[in-house]
C-alpha cells in the first residue's frame, strides 16, 4: 500500500507539473521572443533560446511608446476599481445574507439575473448615461462605471453563506453594529475570497480593452491594452518587429505577475485561518 500511494504521489506531482509547465510556456515564450531577433522568430524548427540575447530590445520599446503612462493608467484604475467592489461587493452580499428586510429575496433574484446579463448590453446604456453626467473621456468615468461588479457580488455572498450566522448573532449580542461585524468577523473568515475578487478584478480591469476605448479618445487615458495596440500598428509596424511588441507585453504583464505571487501567498493563508476557524 506504501508504494501504491508513493506511486499515485509521484504521478500526481508529475502531471501537476505538466500542467504548470504548460501554462507558463507562452510567457517563457513571449520573454525569449522578445530577445530574439525578426528571422530567429520566424525560424523552423524553433529556437528556444536566442543565439545573442538582444536585452536592448526592450529599452527600445519602452522608448517608443509611453508606456509608462499606460501601465500607470491601468494600475490606478484599475486598483481603485478593486477597492470599491470591494467596498460595495462586501457590504451587499452582507445585505442579502445576514441581514433581514422586506424583498430580500427579490433583490437576491435580481442579483442572480443580473449576473447572466451579458456586459456588451449594457455598454449603449452605460455610454448614455456617462455622457449625460459629463464622464465621457474621464478617469472619473472610468472607475465610476466598473465600481460596481454583479459577478463580485455573487462571489463574495456565495462566501458569506458559508459564515455561520450563530457569530453574527454573538456579535449583536455583544453591541456591534453591523459594520463592525462585517469587517471584523466576517471579512477576516472569508478573507480568501476577498483575495480571489481583487485579483479577478484587477486583471479584468487592467486588461480591460473595449469599454475603455469607448469612453475615452484621449492618448494620454489609453489602459495597457490599448496602448500596446497602438505600439503594435506604430512602433510594431503592424508586426513587422515582433522582438520589440513581445518585449513591450512581456514588461507590461509584470505587474499582474507580481499582484498573483502576493495574492497567492495570501489565499493560502487566509484558507489555513478559515480551516482553522471551522475546526475551533
Amino acid at each position: 500500500m506504501r508504494a501504491r500511494n508513493r506511486l499515485v504521489a509521484v504521478a500526481r506531482h508529475l502531471l501537476l507539473a505538466a500542467a504548470a509547465a504548460a501554462m507558463a510556456f507562452p510567457f517563457y515564450w513571449m520573454a525569449t521572443s522578445a530577445l530574439k531577433t525578426n528571422d530567429e522568430i520566424w525560424r523552423f524548427p524553433p529556437t528556444f533560446w536566442p543565439q545573442d540575447a538582444m536585452w536592448s530590445h526592450f529599452a527600445e520599446a519602452w522608448q517608443a511608446a509611453p508606456f509608462a503612462r499606460y501601465m500607470f493608467n491601468s494600475v490606478f484604475v484599475a486598483g481603485t476599481i478593486v477597492v470599491l467592489q470591494i467596498l460595495n461587493s462586501g457590504m451587499m452580499a452582507y445585505a442579502l445574507t445576514h441581514m433581514r428586510f422586506r424583498l430580500k429575496g427579490a433583490l437576491t433574484a435580481l442579483v442572480l439575473v443580473g449576473y447572466m446579463v451579458p456586459a456588451t448590453a449594457v455598454y449603449l446604456p452605460g455610454y448614455v448615461i456617462l455622457g449625460k453626467l459629463e464622464l465621457l473621456n474621464t478617469y472619473a468615468g472610468l472607475i465610476v462605471s466598473n465600481s460596481v461588479s454583479v459577478f463580485s457580488i455573487f462571489l463574495i455572498r456565495q462566501a458569506f453563506l458559508q459564515v455561520s450566522h450563530e457569530l453574527v448573532e454573538a456579535g449583536k449580542i455583544d453591541g456591534a453594529s453591523h459594520l463592525r461585524i462585517l469587517w471584523t468577523i466576517i471579512v477576516p473568515l472569508t478573507r480568501s475570497s476577498f483575495a480571489v475578487l481583487a485579483l479577478i478584478a484587477f486583471i479584468e480591469q487592467y486588461n480591460n480593452y473595449f469599454w475603455p476605448m469607448l469612453i475615452t479618445k484621449d492618448p494620454d487615458l489609453q489602459l495597457v491594452s490599448a496602448g500596446l495596440r497602438s505600439f503594435f500598428v506604430e512602433g510594431g509596424a503592424y508586426g513587422l518587429k515582433w522582438p520589440l511588441i513581445m518585449a513591450a507585453s512581456a514588461f507590461t504583464i509584470a505587474p499582474l505577475l507580481a499582484l498573483f505571487l502576493i495574492g497567492q501567498r495570501t489565499i493560502m493563508r487566509s484558507v489555513d485561518l478559515a480551516a482553522g476557524a471551522s475546526k475551533g
